[in-house]
């Protein structure tokens, strides 16, 4: 029997709070937790991520972490596969759902939904595949047929400029040719949105705490390890927090400007989030961490 289930988010800049919040409410509110987090995604890169430990893992059930490797790809395709089987278990189980996280651009394209794609037969799909080993031919070309697609997609970036190949093999139309007649449908609707406000000033302090803590947990090997198994190439080596160690371990910076490096391209990403998330969400509730907890059980407790 499917049970109608209640679902919010809780998104927030990095080193926010997000995730112990999360587990919070669920515990008070019979919830599952699905992660949007563009590093939890991935299986063994657990100091980088800082990921919730496997304790926190253990005392609610979450989703969305440690389920590719590092050298797979993360897509808003993926993920909104994810939430919809998500979705089901929590109806089948009859479990609320908490989505959390910092990547919140995929948490609005649940909300705004995705374009269908054309059929891509084995013919086609060998087809692009040969074309995508002239990788840099395949990406000016393409841009010169769809420039307004094409110029914000990085000419490195072979898994979407594999997308929009095989959008045109399939459909003899541009990508946004074949958007414009296909828009979006929304996968989800009237969802509740709760972003923590946090001063830029205390972000910056609790960034450089975490850091710190990362150094002490072992990120240095946790790099080395990732780079030994998967090579600098896997997309997910291009991470805030490998991408400086690497520069040490090439002995381009010192460790101490190894670690300034990692607290302030944190905080710039920080930045972002934080005008991502004041401006790209209706329905959205922002308030400070301490008093989060008591508005949104204010509401889920009164109609459980």
């Amino acid at each position: 029997m499917i049970k109608e289930i209640k679902q919010l988010a809780i998104i927030g800049p990095t080193a926010s709070g997000k995730s112990d919040l999360a587990i919070k409410i669920a515990l008070k509110i019979d919830a599952y937790i699905l992660s949007i987090d563009s590093l939890s995604i991935y299986k063994e890169i657990d100091i980088v991520s800082a990921k919730p430990s496997k304790d926190e893992l253990k005392s609610v059930k979450h989703f969305g972490i440690n389920v590719l490797n590092p050298d797979e790809y993360f897509s808003v395709d993926i993920f909104i596969n994810l939430y919809k089987e998500v979705l089901c278990k929590c109806q089948k189980e009859g479990k609320n759902l908490i989505i959390v996280g910092g990547t919140s651009f995929y948490l609005k394209s649940l909300i705004q939904g995705l374009s269908e794609l054309p059929k891509i037969t084995d013919e086609i799909s060998e087809h692009v595949e040969a074309e995508l080993k002239e990788l840099q031919t395949a990406y000016d070309s393409l841009y010169n047929l769809d420039s307004e697609y094409m110029k914000n997609i990085s000419p490195n970036d072979k898994y979407r400029i594999q997308k929009a190949l095989l959008i045109y093999r399939a459909s003899n139309l541009t990508p946004t040719e074949w958007f414009k007649l296909r828009p979006q449908k929304p996968i989800i609707e009237n969802l509740d949105i709760y972003n923590i406000d946090v001063d830029r000033a205390v972000l910056r302090e609790r960034i450089s705490k975490r850091t710190s803590k990362m150094l002490e947990l072992g990120l240095i090997d946790e790099v080395c390890y990732l780079e030994q198994k998967y090579k600098r190439s896997a997309h997910a080596m291009n991470s805030i927090g490998i991408v400086e160690v690497l520069e040490f371990l090439d002995s381009k910076v010192t460790k101490e400007q190894m670690i300034q490096n990692i607290s302030t391209h944190t905080a710039q990403l920080a930045k972002r989030q934080q005008t991502f998330n004041r401006t790209q969400f209706k329905n959205i509730t922002h308030a400070p961490l301490e008093k989060l907890e008591n508005i949104i059980l204010s509401k889920y407790l009164s109609v459980l």
